[in-house]
């Protein structure tokens, strides 16, 4: 299991205070770790940087490369 210490945990500005968001840490140099902002010590989602770009450019409607 890939080590998220140091973690920095972030969720989008436009996002609502009722904590119905995800959150991604993407400021580790291998793994970008997404999870629940309501349940913040559940499961967390890990991702290589390069699955990470791939699933981000798939969601702005690029090409995955």
């Amino acid at each position: 299991m890939t080590d998220l210490t140091g973690a920095i945990w972030r969720k989008a500005s436009r996002s609502s205070d009722q904590g119905n968001c995800v959150e991604v840490a993407d400021n580790l140099a291998r793994v970008v770790g997404v999870r629940d902002s309501k349940d913040a010590d559940g499961p967390v989602l890990r991702f290589d940087t390069s699955q990470w770009r791939c699933f981000v450019n798939g969601v702005k409607g690029g090409t995955p490369s």
